[in-house]
């Protein structure tokens, strides 16, 4: 019994409440990566477009550049490989998230199978709907539990 609880994250939800609470963290990770991988996706646009904007002027004209916050003043044969590298190692890092996803949404959907959860955003959206249409609800709506993030 000792081994089976030392394994961490293969170890069993004895009670409803539990495994609601493992699918929601994992949930909420996933929203997570999903959300760094835009984010860093945006900035590989931003420095596309500098690259884009400032490869075809003189290698040697000015150019200034963001280092930690400190504006400073260099040439474009300076900056530009430094902009390239930057945007490679941001591709990478992207690369190595979509990696991680892939592998989060299988561990949620391994997950899903195991202990037979459903979800009921689904239904109830549908639901709402209706009762939208009909102008009859009387409710509260109330999101989805792993939406608080």
């Amino acid at each position: 019994m000792a081994t089976s609880r030392a394994e961490g994250d293969q170890k069993e939800y004895v009670n409803e409440q539990a495994v609601a609470n493992k699918f929601a963290d994992m949930r909420s990770e996933l929203n997570q990566i999903y959300s760094k991988i835009t984010e860093l996706e945006m900035e590989a646009s931003e420095h596309s477009l500098v690259i884009n904007a400032i490869q075809p002027l003189d290698p040697s004209r000015r150019c200034y550049r963001m280092i930690g916050g400190v504006l400073v003043e260099r040439t474009i044969k300076e900056v530009l490989p430094a902009v390239q590298r930057n945007k490679e190692g941001i591709e990478e890092v992207i690369a190595r998230l979509n990696e991680a996803l892939e592998k989060k949404k299988k561990e949620i959907s391994d997950f899903e199978a195991k202990y037979k959860i459903r979800i009921r955003k689904e239904q109830g959206e549908e639901k709402d709907d209706s009762a939208r249409k009909e102008g009859t609800a009387q409710g509260v709506l109330v999101g989805p539990a792993g939406g608080s993030g």
